[in-house]
Parts: C-alpha cells; structure tokens; sequence
C-alpha cells in the first residue's frame, strides 16, 4: 500500500476559510481530525473522496503514493468510505451488499464463497439471504466495513463512524475497524468529535476549530 498524502489542502466556503491541512499517512496508519460541528470534518473526507459539493471551494492536491487522485472522478479513486450510518441498501440481503463493492473478477461461485467467508469471519454465518432490516445497529455496522473492505480500497476515511452505536457497541466496532485497516495495511483519515474514538486510534491527532 501506499500512503495518502494531503498537500497543502484548503477549503473555503463563500470565500471564508474553512480549514486547512497538510500531511502524510502511512500505510495502516490511522490519523485522527477533530473538531466540532460545522469545523468542515466532513468536507474535507467529501473533497478527497470526490464528492465535495458545489458551495465549497478547494485547492491543494490529493495523492496516493504517485498518483494524484485530485481531478479523477469518485468512483476512480479507490478510497474506502465509511460512514456514521450503515447506509445497506435495502432492497439487497446482506450478501448482496456484500457483493455489491466486489470486482467482477472470478466466477459467481468463487465471489458467493468470499462473501460466506466474510461473514463467518465477523461472526454473522449463515447471513447472506437476511434482510438487512432484521439486522442489529452492530451487525449491520460489521456488514457495512465489510463492504468497504471488499471493494479493495487503497486508503479509507471514517466519518464518525462510531456516533450512532451504544457504548458497547462502539467499543466493539473501534476494535474491529482500526484492526481491519491495520491489518489491510490501508492509510485511513478519521473524523470525529469524540476524543475516546482518537484513544482508540492510537495515532496522530489534527484537532481544528471554528
């Protein structure tokens, strides 16, 4: 893997400076921003992403290793985005999520075993056919990483992606996903406000305010 690097990126927003950052992340290193509401956590994951809407400004370069990601479009980027919502689609099972993100890559069979796989490996064997809405707020949370996963990204951005679970729940998950992004080796950039999710991170911390 390579690392991801923010150079020199600046946002605005009407012309007002909204924030700015520049830096490197490693390979499996997970690198905490933090701030309150409204600071432009979450513009800042939509612009390396490529996503960022039309009222922000930006300038500064996106780069995984040698390749400059700035002027490609989303879907290019190979960056892995992880959100406060599981955002399943509901009109797939579980392991049609699942299947959703994977290349196309081997045969039907050969991808319907990765998903059974992937499943038993996050404790939900037997789960492929279930309706995303029977799942619990966790399993649906350790569904949606896997999604991401599958697609093979190159980097990942958390956005608060612990907010919306129970305390047990949210210590459960910070284990799985910074375990997952460290093991894949993936340079991964967290936004939150919650000073225990950058605890549990264990890496740098960038705190920005208003």
């Amino acid at each position: 893997m390579q690392p991801l690097i923010l150079e020199n990126v600046h946002i605005t927003l009407e012309g007002n400076p909204l924030l700015g950052i520049d830096t490197t992340i490693a390979p499996g290193e997970v690198l905490t921003v933090m701030g309150p509401s409204g600071v432009g956590k979450s513009t800042l994951l939509a612009y390396i992403a490529g996503f960022l809407s039309p009222a922000f400004s930006a300038r500064g370069r996106i780069w995984l290793g040698e390749h400059e990601l700035t002027r490609l479009p989303a879907e290019a980027r190979r960056v892995g985005l992880l959100f406060q919502d599981s955002l399943l689609f509901p009109h797939l099972s579980v392991g049609g999520n699942l299947a959703f993100g994977m290349t196309a890559d081997g045969s039907r069979r050969k991808r319907q075993q990765r998903v059974e796989a992937v499943l038993k490996e996050i404790g939900l064997e037997g789960f492929a056919s279930r309706d995303p809405a029977t799942l619990s707020g966790g399993q649906r949370s350790r569904v949606a990483l896997m999604r991401v996963l599958l697609s093979e990204p190159r980097a990942m951005l958390l956005d608060e992606p612990f907010s919306q679970l129970d305390t047990a729940l949210r210590d459960e998950m910070r284990q799985l996903v910074f375990q997952r992004v460290k093991q894949e080796n993936l340079p991964t950039l967290m936004v939150t406000h919650d000073a225990a999710d950058a605890e549990a991170a264990g890496g740098r911390v960038i705190e920005l305010a208003i």
